[in-house]
This record gives structure tokens, C-alpha cells and sequence, in this order.
């Protein structure tokens, strides 16, 4: 037996329910903390499920925020300073993680409030996580409004890669078992992953 869910089935679901469903449909997704800071060096951490390869040369990511309707502190930092970090989220430090999607005000800093440490690089004004052993530092290249919900699209240019030793292989993959990263499915589930192994490239 299969539960079927129409497109007007899914418009009659009771709100936290569809978007429950919804948010998780897409299944395992990457967890990061997005570091930014303002002109009046005001810090801000937020957690983020929707980052996204888009090429390697040049070496650029893609991002999704939910409509600017309302404050969007790293949204509206990045879009002030064009510079952003990403840190991969551990098994370590998911709960702090969590706590950044709480609602603060945008003069309270998540660093302190969850007591996730600052690291700065030289590279860019933007914070890092220093308990992340994978950071990324991002320049702003450009963003578009999708015109279908008004969600933001973000696409940046890697600027910096810092990676704790070991966690590179010799061919240049990240091991992100041994870097104990976590993944989220919905908005609150965690997970933690075991490889099946890396298999040869295909050929007909």
C-alpha cells in the first residue's frame, strides 16, 4: 500500500504538515553554517540545507533563501558586503547548529549564543566557524528573485577552500565520514552517513 498525495491533496494539508512532507521529499541534504558579518561588523550565523555545486572552473557554489519578505540577516549581509563563509556542519556541533535558526534579533551574534568560535582569514572580512573542519570563503557574483516564488538564488565564487588534515584524499576527494559531517532531511532531522564505497567511472 502507498499513500498518494494529489496536487490538490497536498493544498488541503494541514500547514506544518505539508511542510513537513515537502521540506523532507527531497530527501538527504548537506548541513552548513553560513558566516557573514555587516559594516557595523555585526556577526551572523545561519544554518543552511540548500547549498549546491554548480562548476568547478571557475569553482562556483549556489544557494537558496526563502523569500525576502521579511529579515533575511544573512541574506541582507551578504548582498552589503558581497563575502560569506560555509562550514560543514559535525556530528559534534549540530545541536549548536540547530540553535541558529532561532529567530535573534540581528544585533545578537549566533556565535555567541550558541558558543561556536570565530576564525577569521586574512582572505576575506567574513567569519568562519573554527570547529568546522571544512570552510569555504565565497564573493558574491550574483543573485536572481525566481520569479515562480520569489525564493533568492545566491551564486558565489569559492575565494578560499580550508580543510583539517586528512580529510583529502589523494585524488582531491573530501572524506566526509572521517570530517564527521552531518546531513538534514526537513527542517529538524539529523543524520549521520556511511559510504557504500567509490565506484569506477562508467563506461558503455
Amino acid at each position: 500500500m502507498s499513500t498518494v498525495f494529489s496536487r490538490t491533496g497536498l493544498d488541503n494539508l494541514e500547514k506544518r504538515h505539508r511542510v513537513n512532507l515537502l521540506n523532507s521529499l527531497s530527501g538527504y541534504k548537506s548541513a552548513n553554517l553560513l558566516g557573514s558579518i555587516n559594516s557595523q561588523d555585526q556577526t551572523n550565523l545561519a544554518l543552511m540545507s540548500s547549498v549546491f555545486h554548480i562548476g568547478a572552473n571557475p569553482p562556483i557554489l549556489g544557494l537558496l533563501f526563502r523569500p525576502h519578505s521579511v529579515p533575511r540577516h544573512s541574506l541582507e549581509n551578504i548582498l552589503e558586503t558581497g563575502v560569506f563563509t560555509l562550514n560543514v556542519v559535525t556530528q559534534d556541533m549540530h545541536a549548536q547548529a540547530h540553535q541558529t535558526t532561532a529567530r535573534y534579533p540581528q544585533e545578537q551574534s549566533e556565535f555567541i549564543a550558541t558558543g561556536l568560535e570565530i576564525e577569521y582569514s586574512p582572505v576575506l572580512k567574513a567569519p568562519y566557524v573554527a570547529q568546522s573542519p571544512i570552510k569555504t570563503g565565497l564573493r558574491l557574483v550574483e543573485t536572481q528573485t525566481l520569479a515562480v516564488n520569489d525564493t533568492v538564488l545566491v551564486i558565489a565564487e569559492i575565494i578560499e577552500i580550508r580543510v583539517d588534515d586528512g580529510l583529502i584524499s589523494e585524488d582531491g576527494q573530501l572524506d566526509m565520514n572521517a570530517a564527521q559531517a552531518v546531513a538534514i532531511t526537513g527542517l529538524d532531522e539529523y543524520h549521520t552517513a556511511a559510504t557504500l564505497g567509490r565506484l569506477a567511472y562508467p563506461k558503455p
